[in-house]
């Protein structure tokens, strides 16, 4: 049985977050902690396939980060899914140096997104072989998992982004040094089929590579019409 740990201090939130995995997994067993002490005997007692948490629980700052590090210390190889109110343009990068399996911010996403970052999150913890599975694609420096089963590789490291930015970034790179429009990038995201919502995806995923690699210009605005993958050849023309 898959055994999951919401650690949230606040407990609308936090039933609100078990009610969207109770959506994704029905047949799921939620445990939900509400302070750091209760979490790290739980989290020594049990084995959990995925925990979700917030970074500041109670009046501890960074309760959260103790926790990952907790995490990190057993054999398991928990995924975990932050979802704070701290803002992810200084968080996010914080959370990948801990190896946490991705970061959103409260009031920036929208159960879908919760729902499909949570499904990815679980196929991943069935899935723990750390060789790039058969049919990915590699090129570019870029490796893209077609099954959705791990977040893609860019020069060997994981670059975090939820499943909605996930597909957007594939659209863009099967279609690469071709102009991909905002209606056609619309077909990939569930909610928010507006142009605005598709730039905020294309920023996050920006920012995703440029924490690995600074120096990344690979997706190109292309004025008035949509987006385009540009390839290391055009790029050095």
């Amino acid at each position: 049985m898959v055994r999951v740990a919401v650690i949230e201090d606040d407990i609308p939130t936090s039933n609100q977050l078990v009610g969207w995995i109770k959506i994704a997994k029905p047949d799921i067993t939620v445990d939900q902690w509400f302070n750091r002490d209760d979490a790290e005997e739980a989290l020594a007692k049990e084995h959990y396939d995925a925990v979700v948490l917030d970074i500041e629980l109670g009046r501890e700052r960074h309760a959260g980060v103790a926790l990952i590090n907790t995490i990190n210390k057993q054999t398991y190889n928990t995924p975990v899914l932050v979802v704070s109110a701290m803002p992810a343009t200084i968080y996010r990068s914080i959370m990948k140096a801990l190896d946490a399996w991705d970061y959103l911010q409260k009031t920036t996403f929208e159960e879908s997104d919760f729902i499909e970052t949570f499904l990815d999150i679980l196929r991943s913890s069935r899935n723990k072989q750390t060789d790039i599975p058969t049919g990915t694609l590699v090129q570019d420096e870029l490796s893209l998992d077609p099954l959705w089963q791990r977040t893609p590789l860019w020069r060997g490291q994981h670059i975090n982004l939820p499943l909605t930015a996930q597909r957007i970034l594939a659209n863009l790179y099967e279609n690469k040094d071709q102009v991909v429009s905002y209606e056609d990038l619309y077909k990939v995201v569930k909610s928010g089929r507006n142009r605005d919502n598709i730039r905020k995806h294309v920023s996050t995923i920006r920012e995703a590579f440029k924490e690995i690699d600074p120096d990344f210009m690979g997706i190109e605005n292309v004025p008035m019409r949509g987006f385009r993958w540009v390839s290391d050849a055009v790029r050095k023309s």
